[in-house]
């Protein structure tokens, strides 16, 4: 006869039995979906490059990796950096993290204005938030465009104040892919933040004002450790999208001026080399990945402090 033991060992054995045959299914749709197709990649960038496109299969090759950053000489095959991939990789973190930077400055104080409102109210603000993901990603980038172009709204609108006296050229720029790209991800801030804000005590604000804080001071003291977890995954969400942006830059930045995005879509277009733009595929989703797990790193810390 089973003791009481072996019989909650063996229920909880049942129990964890049943619940991977019941998560099976997306487990599978995981592995075909997303870890399948990232594993032909893996596999294109270790192959050689085909003549018109394509690859040669089962032909190994690690001129895609080396093609990353390094590039060979066409007259002595000798390896020297790759400058113009050094430059858009440079210019993708860059414009990642300003990106990341200026929608956290804007959507600070809007979540926060949100979350300070009447609870009837807060569904409203919040409502107008969400439109623009109502609206396709490139009709929202030419509507950018209209703004920022030579005469758009921001040069006519400087020109009839009387600060310049000529358009200034803001597209095809990297400033145009900035605002672009902060006016697109703006919303991904917003809602984390709110999130993280909503949950805050408001009686804490009023007692740092009571033992007679400044209002930075309870921002700094208060506030911001409060939504420490809104405020990474908030930058975590843009971040991400930001770093593998490819329409943005596109219409916003013009050839000259692109990102990680343009160079993979370049490289399996007209560039007809596949393993280099697979090899850059999985570079960027090392990236990532690497933020991610600061993410997750950074959550736990602010989990485990208020836990």
């Amino acid at each position: 006869m089973a003791t009481p033991r072996e019989i909650a060992v063996a229920a909880e054995r049942q129990d964890i039995r049943n619940r991977w045959l019941l998560s099976s299914p997306a487990l599978v749709i995981i592995a075909l979906a997303a870890i399948g197709p990232l594993f032909v990649m893996l596999l294109y960038s270790f192959m050689l490059k085909g003549d018109y496109g394509d690859v040669k299969a089962w032909q190994f090759s690690s001129d895609g990796w080396f093609g990353v950053f390094l590039q060979r000489d066409i007259f002595d095959d000798t390896l020297t950096l790759a400058d113009a991939h050094v430059t858009i990789f440079w210019r993708s973190v860059k414009l990642s993290l300003m990106t990341t930077v200026v929608t956290l400055f804007l959507g600070f104080p809007t979540a926060y204005f949100i979350a300070t409102r009447p609870a009837k109210q807060r569904d409203i603000w919040l409502f107008l938030v969400t439109i623009p993901f109502w609206t396709n990603i490139l009709i929202r980038t030419f509507a950018m465009q209209e703004v920022i172009r030579n005469e758009g709204i921001v040069n006519s609108a400087m020109i009839w104040i009387g600060i310049i006296d000529a358009p200034i050229q803001i597209m095809y720029t990297d400033w145009a892919i900035l605002f672009g790209m902060a006016y697109v991800y703006l919303p991904l801030m917003v809602l984390p933040l709110y999130a993280s804000m909503e949950k805050i005590d408001f009686r804490l604000v009023e007692a740092g004002y009571d033992l007679y804080a400044t209002r930075l001071q309870v921002l700094r003291r208060i506030i911001i450790p409060l939504v420490k977890p809104g405020i990474i995954a908030g930058s975590i969400l843009v971040f991400i999208p930001s770093l593998g942006a490819y329409v943005t830059p596109r219409v916003l930045g013009g050839g000259k001026n692109m990102m990680l995005g343009n160079l993979i879509e370049l490289q399996f277009g007209q560039g007809r080399n596949w393993p280099l733009g697979a090899a850059l595929s999985i570079t960027l989703m090392i990236i990532v990945t690497l933020a991610l797990l600061v993410y997750v790193k950074n959550a736990s810390k602010s989990g485990g402090g208020h836990g």
